[in-house]
C-alpha cells in the first residue's frame, strides 16, 4: 500500500495551470467557443451549467469529488509512475450530474519504444473519493469494485479507443490501444489498482488497515493507493471555479 500527501497551497499561478489541467478533460479549450457559439452564455455560465457537476444540487458535489479523485489518481500513474495515460473520459458525457461509466483510470505502459512485447502494461485503476464524511471504508470500496474491471475491460478499452479516433488523435494513439485488445495473439501483463482520496477529516475513520484484497481476481497484482489532504472539498470546488472563471 502506499499513502500519499497532496499538500495544496493557495498559489495563484499554481492553481491556475491545475484548474486549466482540470478544465480540458471535459471541454479542449480548441472547442470551447464552438460549443458556447449559439447558447446565449459566456464560457463561464456554459460550464458551470453545461459541463461541470453542480455545486450544490445533489448528486452534483459528488460527482465533483469522484471525478477531482479520478483525475488525481490518473496524474499519478501517468506523471509519477511513467503510464501513458489518456484523458478522454469526461468529455462527452450526456448527464454532467453522472459519473461516466466504465473503468475509472486506464494506463498504458511499453517495454519496447516500437513493436509489440509481453512485458508492455496494462493497468486499470478503480478510485473511490472520501471529501466528506462517510462511514464507508472508501479503499475496500475500491478494492470491491475493482473486481468488476475484469467485465469492464473490453468495453472500456473500446471506449478510450473511439473517442481518440473520433478526436482526430494520431493514428498511432488508437494503435496503442489496441494492442490490448486480444490478450490471446498478444500477451501482455495485466495489473489493477485500487485508489482512494480521503480529506484529513474523514480519514481518521477509515480503517485502511484492515481492507481485504484476497477475494479479487488479481491480488497479486494489486497496487493500494491512498492519497490524503486536508479541506480537499474545498480545493475541487475552487479548481471548478477557477476553471470556469479563467476559460
Amino acid at each position: 500500500m502506499e499513502i500519499w500527501r497532496l499538500d495544496h497551497a493557495a498559489d495563484p499561478a499554481v492553481l491556475s495551470s491545475w484548474a486549466t489541467h482540470f478544465r480540458q478533460h471535459y471541454c479542449p479549450d480548441n472547442i470551447l467557443p464552438v460549443l458556447v457559439d449559439g447558447t446565449g452564455k459566456t464560457n463561464a455560465e456554459y460550464l458551470r451549467s453545461v459541463k461541470f457537476p453542480d455545486r450544490t444540487a445533489a448528486p452534483g458535489p459528488s460527482v465533483r469529488a469522484g471525478d477531482f479523485a479520478e483525475i488525481l489518481v490518473a496524474d499519478f500513474i501517468e506523471y509519477c509512475l511513467g503510464y501513458w495515460c489518456p484523458r478522454v473520459r469526461y468529455e462527452d458525457k450526456f448527464n454532467r450530474n453522472d459519473s461516466t461509466k466504465g473503468s475509472d483510470t486506464v494506463g498504458f505502459k511499453f517495454a519496447v519504444e516500437d513493436g509489440i512485447d509481453a512485458g508492455d502494461e496494462l493497468f486499470i485503476l478503480e478510485t473511490k473519493a472520501g471529501l466528506t464524511p462517510t462511514k464507508a471504508n472508501r479503499l475496500q470500496d475500491a478494492v470491491d469494485d475493482s473486481k468488476k474491471d475484469i467485465l469492464r475491460e473490453a468495453v472500456s478499452l473500446n471506449a478510450i479507443k473511439q473517442r481518440l479516433l473520433r478526436n482526430g488523435e494520431p493514428t498511432e494513439s488508437s494503435a496503442r490501444v489496441q494492442r490490448f485488445q486480444n490478450e490471446t495473439s498478444l500477451p501482455f501483463r495485466r495489473r489493477h489498482g485500487a485508489a482512494a482520496v480521503i480529506a484529513d477529516a474523514v480519514y481518521p475513520e477509515q480503517e485502511i488497515d484492515t481492507v481485504v484484497t484476497v477475494h479479487h481476481p488479481n491480488a497479486g497484482n494489486l497496487l493500494l493507493v491512498v492519497v490524503t489532504g486536508d479541506d480537499l472539498m474545498a480545493l475541487v470546488h475552487a479548481l471548478y471555479e477557477r476553471a470556469a472563471d479563467e476559460a
